[in-house]
């Protein structure tokens, strides 16, 4: 072969291998933080399942669509170890020193509010996932968004609406001294004023609390219609036990938190049939076509089941990022707008945000039926009707 032409060649070959397109397409560095030991490691373990569920899928499918340039995601995740303190730390670390394009949300609400004045300082969009309080509307909207609808002033209108529609005349409440709960109970009772629903019990009880036999029988007695454990998981298993072995009765019970997970259907199995609880997702509706795949996904890859509220949120926060990067990018002013304009589609239908909060998906109150966590409430949501509380077995 002539030498100039073999020259040309070696040229074109290293031209070729240095360009750009050539070169594998950078990734896509996407942080959070969550906690992996420590109290909420059982809750939000399943949290970072659906991150690393997404992660894995959108890589599968080529990588992340960013303005039209599929590019692989790397996850940089660390263990807030269940600390809310160390939270805004650990978010600016992210920013600053591993410089990543993108944030995910940790869990639960108060590691919500612990890093929104990082996100604010350097007007760093994320989209929220498992935080819930009223509280929330008040946040500066601009740099963070949060896609549920379990929010305590909207819950309690609403199951006094589901109250109402099932003749239902007398409320009870058991009440964890927790921010959350109490803002449920709250609005609630600011709901009930006015119709001929009467609350006939009361009671509250600390985080500590190691049985509930005394709070199930005070309530048993006065023999209301509804009952309201307004709980996190360990005081709902407390509240659980006592009704089971005190037979309580009333028709409708609900458990703020807790019976959607896998481990309360191993340990209470049909006992939970009948139970309600908050949520606003569930893979039996038939008009969110993305909910059963995910469900299926989740289910075969880690073993369990999704719960139906936290695990939903998260993987939809994913959703709705994936959509923004897809038509802004990772400019953070044009991801900053496109969040707060679009309509996206997720496992849990559209999502639509106005100010902070997404207004698109009605809050919605689930049944537990033979196993599956069925829509009960609002009745145009629905993928079961209400049925009262089945007796307790042994």
């Amino acid at each position: 072969m002539n030498l100039k032409i073999m020259a040309l060649l070696a040229a074109v070959a290293v031209a070729v291998i240095g360009s750009p397109s050539a070169r594998a397409a950078d990734p896509v560095r996407i942080g959070v933080a969550i906690a992996q030991t420590g109290p909420f490691a059982p809750a939000a373990v399943p949290t970072l399942n659906a991150y690393k569920l997404w992660v894995e899928q959108v890589n599968a499918s080529g990588g992340l669509d960013v303005a039209g340039t599929k590019r692989p995601i790397d996850l940089v995740v660390y263990d807030d170890q269940s600390d809310f303190t160390k939270e805004a730390t650990i978010y600016e670390k992210l920013i600053t020193d591993d410089k990543v394009d993108l944030l995910l949300s940790p869990y639960s609400t108060p590691a919500h509010f612990a890093i929104v004045g990082v996100l604010e300082r350097y007007k760093f969009p994320m989209v929220g996932s498992t935080a819930a309080s009223s509280q929330l509307k008040k946040v500066k909207p601009g740099n963070i968004w949060f896609p549920t609808s379990a929010m305590p002033d909207q819950m309690g209108p609403e199951f006094v609406k589901m109250m109402k529609s099932l003749g239902m005349k007398s409320i009870a409440f058991a009440t964890l001294q927790s921010p959350f709960p109490q803002e449920i109970e709250n609005y609630l009772r600011a709901a009930i004023k006015g119709t001929d629903i009467k609350v006939v019990a009361a009671e509250q009880f600390a985080p500590d609390v190691r049985d509930m036999t005394s709070v199930v029988s005070a309530i048993k007695k006065a023999k209301p219609d509804a009952v309201l454990s307004l709980s996190f998981p360990p005081q709902s298993i407390l509240y659980m036990k006592a009704a089971r072995e005190q037979s309580l009765d009333a028709p409708l019970q609900l458990v703020l938190i807790g019976p959607t997970h896998e481990f309360f259907g191993k340990m209470f199995g049909k006992n939970l049939n009948g139970i309600v609880t908050i949520g606003h997702w569930s893979p039996y509706q038939a008009k969110w076509p993305k909910a059963m795949p995910f469900y299926e996904a989740f289910t075969k890859k880690f073993g369990e089941a999704p719960d139906y509220l936290d695990v939903p949120l998260a993987y939809m926060s994913c959703e709705i990022l994936q959509q923004a990067v897809a038509a802004a990018g990772l400019d953070k002013d044009k991801l900053r707008a496109t969040i707060s304009s679009k309509t996206f589609d997720t496992i849990d239908g559209p999502v639509k945000f106005e100010g902070v909060q997404n207004v698109a998906t009605p809050t919605m109150f689930l049944q537990l039926q033979d196993g599956k966590a069925q829509i009960v409430w609002p009745k145009e949501e629905a993928t079961a009707s209400f049925k009262n509380k089945s007796p307790w077995a042994e």
